[in-house]
């Protein structure tokens, strides 16, 4: 397969259930990749090239469960830190970029016949740290099983 890559609109600090563009992006090159379905288990690399957001798996069903890890980063990391001094961008700039790296900026996934591989309650996950609005790239590599 190809490298893919995607873009998300973001409308500002929050974190995204990407899961099904994610699912829809792969199944969607599998079938151009791989019309007799022949290769369709591997390993999927999914990537963002960006410091102010990150990528996670989380809790997808309950919405409280990914607004308790917002608000534990943002207590982590918070906009009124004394040793801040990186806010050329303003005063989310250098939070984001700390809460990021609490995260990822990449991860690899697990998928057999076409789907991927995740628990009963788990999504994938863009969490935007910048307060503005972002167009973010997403970066896929689906590498298939070598039989």
């Amino acid at each position: 397969m190809a490298f893919i890559t995607t873009e998300y609109k973001t409308t500002g600090e929050n974190f995204y259930n990407i899961t099904s563009l994610i699912k829809s992006t792969l199944k969607h090159h599998l079938d151009a990749f791989d019309s007799k379905k022949q290769r369709t288990s591997g390993l999927l690399c999914i990537f963002i090239p960006h410091t102010s957001c990150a990528l996670t798996i989380s809790e997808a069903f309950d919405r409280n469960a990914t607004s308790d890890v917002e608000n534990f980063l943002k207590h982590l990391a918070g906009r009124n830190l004394p040793f801040i001094t990186h806010t050329t961008e303003g005063t989310d700039d250098s939070p984001s970029h700390m809460k990021s790296i609490l995260l990822q900026q990449s991860m690899n996934l697990i998928v057999e016949n076409g789907e991927i591989l995740l628990g009963t309650w788990q999504g994938i996950f863009l969490a935007e740290f910048r307060d503005d609005p972002k167009v973010r790239n997403i970066h896929l590599k689906f590498m298939p099983d070598s039989d």
